[in-house]
């Protein structure tokens, strides 16, 4: 499954990035994170780890452990998920545009069981979820 998403924030890049691999900032976008517990040392960079546990709408909460595999501050981050039940990595891609940021956000990975079967619903209730929370994050980057 592959989703993919374009939108616009009016911060600089590097705004951008910081907030979005700052754990602590996480769950204030990404709202169905019910905690979020970094695992690794030090600032966010290559290889910081996250515990994510997850109740999405309508779903059983899970958990996840995800990791940095790439980190090109402020122009890329890839989203390896290490450990947990669904292995969709995402992928950012920070574009200066004007005064603001073109962010590009894309989601794949396999699916299994029941959510590979229901792929095209799975994906359009993934792809409305994620649209969510970009709005989220851009709400919050901007009133900042």
């Amino acid at each position: 499954m592959r989703i993919a998403q374009t939108f616009r924030v009016a911060r600089p890049p590097e705004a951008v990035f910081d907030y979005v691999t700052d754990e602590t900032k996480l769950a204030s976008w990404q709202t169905s994170k019910t905690s979020v517990e970094k695992l690794t040392d030090g600032p966010p960079g290559l290889g910081t780890r996250v515990r994510e546990r997850t109740k999405p709408p309508g779903g059983k909460e899970f958990e996840q452990v995800v990791e940095f595999t790439e980190f090109d501050r402020p122009r890329r981050l890839h989203v390896h998920i290490v450990e947990g039940p669904y292995p969709i990595d995402a992928t950012y891609t920070f574009v200066l545009d004007g005064d603001g940021t073109s962010v590009r956000f894309v989601a794949e990975g396999p699916l299994s069981g029941l959510m590979r079967v229901l792929e095209p619903l799975t994906k359009r209730v993934m792809a409305k979820q994620f649209a969510r929370y970009h709005d989220k994050l851009r709400a919050n980057l901007e009133s900042a």
